[in-house]
């Protein structure tokens, strides 16, 4: 027996074998009450004052749990696929039409309203909550923006970077789809554990980026030049330095004394006019003026006083292609592992440099698009179950 004073000064005994029982019924009342609930999985009371039997979470309980296979889920997978039909029809240069604009309207409806049903029916908060899972979150901002949008139309505001998150809206579909949830979430769980992999791939680029620095840092920039002893003509239609068809889309990279390249100055192509090719020199000007397309079948070769190879300014691509500093080279070496247009740079590389850099692009294409592959793949299949 326990002696517990009570406020008079008298003192009262308890049994503790009583205080246990008590204690035991009041457990057992409140499991009974949760086994008495609709739905005892999920919280008794939300927003402060709902519980599951009062409207209008009652209502939204029965939606959300609707006994028939999940048919809110059903009928989001099918407005999620309109959305798709009416992204993929969006016209941003042109005026939209009403109709699409009227479907985007009530599909933009629809979510708003799934998410209010579900917040009223799960809470807000909490583990059991709406915002409890991650891909409800994805479906809160989703919406959350495009209110944000809709309040911003029409107030003089750039509104393109807040249409961009509705490439996100087809993202909803995989919050529906359980397969393909477990999916991409056995993927995201995954990537953590490939951090070697990556490490290994950064590893690559990085020793492949120097090599290209140390050996063709500047070289993309050579091209053919008028040699000083040319300035005495006053010629105002040629460049001054030579460009096939007028161009740089497929420069004419150089190779300067010191280097071993495939292609030097005096390999530029005879200046054509029409189907003339010119052999005179600039001391012969005077026999042009008279020059047709089908006219005498000599004119003067201009394109012979590109003689002088040396640095200019422009790298090939608008300047997107070199190997002057370690970031270009990066953008370089995934160029060239994407197996698209690699052969160009190669080539670029080879006039400039040597024929025998060939060898740097076939090595880089085996390392990192057969190897690191294979690597990253064995690497997944080893993290399974």
């Amino acid at each position: 027996f326990f002696k517990i004073k009570s406020g008079g000064g008298h003192s009262e005994s308890i049994n503790p074998q009583n205080l246990l029982i008590t204690m035991n019924k009041g457990e057992e009342g409140e499991e009974k009450e949760k086994e008495e609930l609709p739905y005892p999985s999920l919280a008794p009371v939300v927003l402060l004052a709902l519980t599951q039997t009062s409207p209008p979470r009652s209502w939204c309980l029965r939606v959300v749990c609707h006994p028939y296979p999940l048919l809110l889920e059903r009928v989001s997978i099918l407005a999620i696929l309109l959305n798709c039909v009416t992204l993929g029809m969006f016209q941003p240069c042109g005026h939209t039409s009403y109709l699409l604009q009227a479907l985007d309207d009530g599909i933009f409806a629809f979510f708003a309203g799934e998410m209010v049903v579900k917040m009223v029916a799960l809470g807000v908060i909490g583990q059991k909550g709406y915002l409890g899972d991650t891909w409800n979150r994805l479906d809160f901002f989703i919406v959350i923006v495009g209110m944000l949008e809709y309040s911003l139309d029409g107030h003089n505001v750039s509104l393109s970077a807040i249409r961009t998150v509705r490439v996100l809206r087809p993202l909803r579909a995989i919050n529906r789809v359980p397969s393909m949830r477990i999916l991409v979430t056995l993927l995201l769980d995954t990537l953590p554990m490939l951090g070697n992999v990556l490490a290994l791939c950064f590893f690559v680029f990085f020793i492949f980026g120097i090599v290209g620095v140390q050996l063709w840092a500047g070289l993309l920039r050579n091209r053919c030049f008028m040699g000083d002893d040319f300035r005495i003509y006053n010629i105002t239609f040629l460049n001054s330095y030579y460009r096939p068809d007028g161009t740089d889309d497929h420069p004419f990279i150089c190779s300067m004394e010191r280097e071993n390249g495939m292609l030097r100055c005096s390999d530029v192509p005879r200046r054509r006019v029409g189907r003339t090719y010119c052999s005179l020199g600039a001391e012969e000007a005077q026999s042009e003026t008279a020059l047709t397309a089908d006219g005498p079948a000599s004119c003067v070769n201009w394109y012979q006083y590109y003689n002088e190879c040396r640095t200019g300014e422009i790298n090939p691509h608008k300047g997107a292609i070199n190997f002057d500093n370690i970031g270009y080279a990066w953008i370089a070496i995934f160029q060239v592992i994407t197996l698209e247009g690699w052969v160009d740079i190669m080539y670029y590389v080879m006039d400039a440099h040597s024929f025998y850099n060939f060898i740097y692009f076939i090595f880089l294409i085996i390392v990192n698009v057969f190897l690191l592959h294979m690597i990253t793949l064995q690497g997944t299949l080893s993290m399974g179950p």
